[in-house]
């Protein structure tokens, strides 16, 4: 199919909030449309919902936790409900990666694979809502016996971002469904049509009304989630610095909170290691998604010796990205996903310009007749203490820095905030551990890059996040610990003395 006739097939819908198992219009009335970032045409209309709706939703979710089936079914029972879920998503599998590349601009191929992706999430959480354990101690003397269990922490507020939209949720959403939670889920406004879809998907799975509630709209929902006192949870993804604002909301009540935040992520190059193959990592690890990405392998690290040829072979490499429409097959960078992050993104190639680096590639708008892009872009002869090298720009935008010896390289990977991910390349054993033991991020990459697995758990060290997603851990986020303790016979100490004795 061509991208013409992709984008001629879609057909724009509107879509209500989810409340209490039933599509209702926002209290307002109001709602708001999003238009594509490639294309500059509607792609769907959405309910402008606000803190009434918020405050609806979180009533349901609080019914369907303190008085409904939910928390109270079988692990059995839940994960059949997830499975189908992951059975619908992959039905469904087209028109959901059609309607995620329209509203973000990411590749239609790479849409299709998230959301195969998101499938196989909501296939894992399944498996573990029958593998929810406690503890027994019989050890404690014979007087006793001791259990530990693992009960739901309650209502759960989920706020996800933009540039993943149903990978994220499906990232947190099952594993807190399959302990028995309940829980109030708003996307982001530029994205929200996937996570609308997956809300209708769950009540075609079965779940129970008020489950999952949707509330879409601007941020003041998600600020209503967070402050919420009758919500027990918050897990935020998006940047380190509304995260903080979300952690202080929540910190207020006490509530929990599980954040995965923003990285400027390092790959280091050695001499030694396989070129060719971390070249190619080192072009997808940035331009992927076009940069829009927490995980965004957005510093390169090369050792000095090799740092010439290296940037020769990476420009190269780079020119050969195809940048275009999002619906085309061939497309590996699409469009930027709003104007603002556009905007963005040029300040900071204009701060890269300004502090002395060197542009070897890009630097501009790509031009075009709609939409918005933006050229692969490659600064070489970056210093650490750069706003390019240290902070996070969310665009495909590369700063190289050159290294002689690992520990300068490990040092200079470790210097800022963030801790997400890092990666190192390299034919030595003892440089590959040195470096998987030292750096400092949730996740280490040793001759790879951005590989990801249900079964593995992910989050950051530092400004990077709070908490772990994903792997048997991640139903940990959405449980509290109970201790119950039983008397074994009778109780025969005593505190005071029977008269007489």
């Amino acid at each position: 199919m061509t991208a013409e006739t992709a984008l001629a097939e879609h057909r724009p819908a509107h879509s209500d909030l989810l409340i209490d198992g039933q599509e209702v219009a926002a209290r307002t009335g109001e709602s708001f449309q999003r238009f594509s970032p490639a294309h500059d045409v509607p792609v769907g209309s959405y309910a402008r919902g606000d803190a009434t709706d918020v405050a609806d939703a979180v009533a349901a979710a609080r019914k369907a936790f303190d008085n409904g089936p939910w928390p109270r079914r079988s692990g059995q029972e839940r994960a059949r409900v997830l499975h189908r879920t992951s059975e619908l998503i992959r039905c469904e599998r087209k028109d959901l990666a059609r309607l995620e590349a329209l509203e973000s601009g990411k590749p239609i191929t790479q849409a299709l694979e998230e959301v195969d992706s998101a499938a196989d999430l909501w296939e894992y959480g399944a498996t573990l809502a029958r593998h929810s354990y406690g503890e027994a101690h019989n050890h404690l003397g014979t007087d006793v016996l001791a259990m530990v269990v693992n009960e739901p922490v309650g209502v759960v507020s989920i706020i996800t971002p933009w540039n993943f939209p149903l990978l994220i949720v499906s990232q947190k959403l099952p594993f807190a469904l399959a302990v028995g939670c309940t829980a109030v889920v708003k996307p982001s406004e530029l994205t929200p049509g996937t996570t609308a879809r997956l809300g209708r998907l769950l009540l075609e799975a079965g779940i129970d009304p008020g489950v999952v509630n949707v509330v879409t709209g601007k941020g003041g929902v998600g600020a209503a989630m967070s402050a919420h006192p009758d919500t027990d949870m918050v897990s935020f993804t998006g940047s380190t610095a509304v995260g903080r604002m979300v952690a202080a909301a929540a910190g207020s009540q006490l509530k929990r909170v599980e954040l995965e935040l923003g990285g400027k992520n390092p790959q280091i190059i050695c001499e030694d290691a396989d070129l060719d193959a971390a070249l190619d990592a080192v072009v997808f690890g940035v331009y992927f998604n076009a940069g829009e990405c927490c995980n965004s392998g957005s510093r390169v690290l090369v050792e000095a010796s090799i740092a010439d040829e290296f940037q020769r072979a990476l420009v190269e490499r780079a020119r050969r990205v195809p940048v275009g429409d999002p619906l085309d097959p061939n497309t590996k960078i699409g469009a930027i996903t709003s104007d603002e992050q556009l905007n963005t993104i040029e300040r900071y190639v204009a701060d890269g310009l300004q502090s002395g680096s060197s542009l070897l590639l890009g630097g501009d708008r790509r031009p075009s007749e709609r939409g918005c892009f933006y050229e692969p872009t490659i600064f070489a002869g970056v210093s650490p203490d750069m706003s390019i090298a240290n902070e996070e720009i969310f665009g495909p935008v590369l700063s190289v820095l050159t290294f002689k010896g690992l520990d300068e390289a490990i040092r200079t990977a470790n210097s800022t905030m963030y801790g997400l991910s890092a990666g190192i390349w390299t034919s030595n054993i003892n440089s590959a551990l040195t470096a998987a033991q030292r750096l400092q991020a949730g996740t280490i990459w040793v001759n790879r890059w951005m590989d990801g697995y249900p079964e593995l758990p992910f989050g950051g060290y530092k400004s990077s996040g709070e908490g772990r997603e994903l792997g048997s851990q991640a139903i940990g986020s959405f449980t509290q610990t109970k201790t119950i303790q039983l008397q074994v016979g009778p109780r025969t100490t005593r505190w005071v003395l029977e008269s007489g004795n």
